[in-house]
């Protein structure tokens, strides 16, 4: 046995093997150890190694900064306790011999640190095939997960994208073969994004529309990165037709596209759009056209017209082709370069002006008003001015005359108070007057004749008629006068004047005289004689320094209603008596204030002023006109319009001496004041007649109804308290009928011969009263009451 133990040991040879077959192992065993600590200390990933019962037993750094927490922690930490179930999981599933995998957050226990993790559990076997514990090695896959996330919401976005814009997204292989649709295209047209894929590009392009898309793309398919832009009718999937707008690019080098990158873009409403602005270009051009107001487009650039309506022309008498590429100022179109001006500082200021009146001047000359509005517009990217300008020409010269016309009516109005002032003073001074000639004349028949006092008196009678001549041209202007008009021809009075006017003015005046046979009007002719008198001598008074001509002229003519020049003016036949002076004229407003009565511009002592104010009584009682016209240095022209009548028939005016005529018949003689009571009873007496007087109408009244068949006559004034004279009158032929009543009266609104007569009144006489024609109405009244 011995030597069996002995056969059984080593040799030296054996021995020195065996130690050197060990310690290659050693160091090969060495080698893997250092080089599986390398891998183990240097791997990028956190590595760990657990044994049979999840507890850590070594980890390499990397682990430490994947969990974010500290060696010390992590030495001896059993797994199996983590509150993390997938991890716990995974651990357990590896110690049961099988590799697991756990990917997600993990919130670490021995930090604070939150990561997202991939750990990957892989188990070590014994000898014996038992789990004697396992490896793990983790990833930190946040950037990767936040990677990822943003691709896949990259594309998403880009998904969303292509599918919600309005326009299609296609590619076209370089056949010209569909090998992408945008999904929106099954919004836009119809179809679903796979219809079409593997169809030509020009499976859906209208038949009418193929041959030029064909071409087209043949020219994009021939050169790299070419781009086309063209209009064309694609075809739906239900068979309609949609107007598009295609835009392609050659992508023929990119790996991508290989082919024609190209977007479809529907332009249904644009052309409706479109269809809707011609529509609407349309109307604003018939708009333009046919406006009735002038509408003008002018370039700001260079102040040239670019469009002028129809209305532009017509009014101002220049064609399009005269005005276009021209400017207003070139065409002189503004009659006051003030308007102008007023247009531009109101653009400048606000951009736009509203209503600006301004004055136009047409091709041949004539002068439009109008009322204009303009605002700036842009109109691709050029800047114009809108201008629109309402006609006004009429509607001023319509205000014109309505102006004129307040004008006539406020001096109607103003004469006409002036002319009640005026007749009241007139009452008041006949009442004065009329003792002065009453008294004057009874003088003269007593004193001797070529006496001195015979030479006074009739200095004073002669200055009494002036101042009753003045009266009765004050009572004129107040249209209280009571003249009496008849027919008669004017052209003898006329004649007759200018025959007084020759021989009291200066040779240095010539007369010109054009009077023609103009029918018969109804007047009076003393008037007719005053309004002659009275313009030849203001026309004479405008030559007397440096001579001239005057022009005296009677024509016949028609006015019809637009020609009558007031309102109280009828239409029909009227004689134009016209004096004209080529004397100094006058200014407007001087003009408007020559009718005015007192009103004069001669020198103290050659004029009333109440010259004029009488021609225009006279006339305006006949409903007539006056018109004048006259300027600084070149004269005044006086018109004077009076209404014909239709007769013919001319009664001839006489002047004859009249008598004064006496009688001794019995006369209640009525006055209320005192002074004119007791002349005109002294003038009766005068003549012969006996006289009852009495101040008081009521006193003279008792008087006649005690003894009324005393009487042979009742003269009256009209003008008394309690009872006026035409009352008075009434009373009185109550009692006796056939009483003969003579009234005389100052100033009266209310009397004349027809009303006198109605009631009646046998005479009517206007005081100042001279004795002639006191007594010869008297005595006619007498003889005609007797008989």
């Amino acid at each position: 046995m011995e030597r069996e133990l002995m056969t059984d040991k080593l040799t030296y040879e054996e021995l020195e093997q065996n130690n050197a077959k060990l310690e290659k192992t050693i160091t090969e065993l060495q080698y893997e150890k250092n080089l599986f600590r390398v891998i183990f200390e240097h791997a990028p990933l956190g590595i760990l190694h657990f044994d049979s019962n999840g507890v850590i037993t070594a980890f390499n750094d990397n682990f430490i900064n994947i969990i974010g927490s500290s060696k010390e922690a992590l030495t001896g930490l059993d797994m199996r306790m983590l509150p993390d179930t997938g991890v716990v999981n995974a651990l357990e599933k590896a110690l049961r011999g099988r590799i697991a995998l756990f990917e997600g957050k993990y919130s670490s226990v021995t930090a604070t640190k939150i990561s997202l993790i991939r750990l990957i559990f892989s188990p070590i076997f014994s000898k014996e095939g038992i789990v004697e514990g396992g490896i793990g090695i983790i990833e930190d896959v946040t950037k990767q997960k936040r990677a990822e996330e943003a691709l896949r919401a990259s594309e998403e976005k880009h998904r969303k994208l292509v599918s919600n814009i309005s326009d299609v997204i296609v590619i076209l292989d370089k056949e010209g073969i569909i090998t992408y649709k945008s999904p929106n295209i099954t919004e836009q047209f119809g179809w679903a994004p796979d219809d079409l894929i593997g169809e030509h590009g020009l499976c859906t392009t209208h038949i009418d529309d193929q041959e030029r898309i064909k071409k087209e793309l043949t020219q994009l398919l021939k050169n790299d990165n070419t781009k086309v832009r063209v209009e064309y009718n694609y075809l739906c999937k239900d068979g309609s037709i949609r107007p598009i707008e295609l835009t392609a690019v050659s992508m023929l080098n990119d790996p991508d596209i290989n082919g024609i990158l190209a977007n479809y873009k529907d332009i249904s409403q644009r052309e409706q759009a479109n269809e809707k602005l011609r529509k609407s270009e349309e109307k604003f051009r018939a708009a333009f056209k046919t406006s009735p107001n002038v509408i003008t487009l002018t370039s700001v650039e260079d102040g040239t017209y670019v469009d002028v309506n129809d209305a532009f022309t017509k009014l101002l008498g220049y064609s399009q082709k005269d005005v276009i590429g021209e400017s207003s100022l070139v065409l002189n179109i503004w009659n006051d370069s003030k308007d102008r001006d007023l247009l531009v500082s109101g653009l400048k200021k606000n951009g736009l002006v509203e209503n600006l009146p301004a004055e136009f001047k047409g091709k041949n000359g004539q002068i439009i008003n109008g009322l204009m509005s303009a605002r700036f517009l842009d109109i691709e990217n050029k800047k114009y001015l809108l201008a629109v300008t309402q006609d006004i020409t009429e509607f001023k010269q319509t205000e014109k005359e309505r102006l004129n016309l307040e004008i006539q009516l406020q001096q109607a109005q103003k004469m006409e108070s002036i002319g009640t002032l005026a007749g009241g003073i007139a009452h008041d001074f006949n009442n004065i007057l009329f003792p002065i000639l009453g008294y004057t004349e009874m003088l003269k028949e007593d004193a001797p004749e070529d006496s001195p006092l015979q030479d006074s008196l009739n200095k004073i009678y002669t200055s009494a008629i002036r101042a009753k001549d003045l009266v009765t041209q004050i009572l004129t202007f107040s249209r209280q006068e009571g003249s009496e008009l008849k027919r008669m021809k004017i052209q003898p009075i006329v004649k007759e004047a200018l025959k007084l006017i020759r021989s009291t003015i200066p040779t240095t005046i010539a007369i010109n005289q054009d009077i023609s046979d103009c029918g018969v009007i109804k007047a009076n002719p003393t008037q007719i004689h005053q309004i002659v008198m009275n313009l030849a001598t203001n026309a004479y008074h405008a030559m007397e320094k440096n001579g001239g001509v005057l022009k005296i002229s009677l024509k016949e003519m028609e006015l019809e209603v637009l020609d009558l020049i007031t309102s109280d003016m009828i239409p029909g036949v009227y004689a134009r008596l016209t004096i004209a002076d080529s004397g100094v004229g006058m200014d407007k407003k001087l003009t408007e204030k020559i009718f005015d009565p007192f009103f004069t511009t001669k020198e103290k002592g050659k004029g009333t002023g109440m010259g004029l104010s009488v021609v225009h009584g006279i006339v305006h009682g006949m409903r007539g006109a006056v018109q004048v016209y006259s300027e600084p240095g070149k004269g005044t022209e006086f018109h004077v319009y009076l209404p014909m009548v239709k007769k013919s028939s001319e009664e001839q005016v006489t002047y004859s001496k009249i008598e004064i005529q006496a009688g001794t018949e019995q006369i209640l003689l009525v006055d209320d004041e005192e002074a004119i009571l007791t002349m005109e009873k002294q003038m009766l007496e005068h003549l012969g007649y006996q006289v009852t007087s009495r101040t008081s109408s009521i006193e003279a009244l008792e008087a006649f109804s005690a003894s009324p068949d005393k009487f042979d006559m009742v003269i009256t004034d009209m003008a008394m308290p309690n009872m006026p004279g035409d009352k008075f009158t009434v009373e009185l032929i109550k009692i006796r009928p056939d009483i003969p009543v003579l009234l005389c009266t100052g100033f009266s609104e209310t009397m004349s011969e027809e009303k006198a007569a109605a009631i009646g009144i046998k005479g009517l006489l206007f005081k100042p009263i001279v004795m002639k024609d006191f007594s010869h109405k008297i005595r006619a009244l007498l003889d005609d009451n007797e008989a």
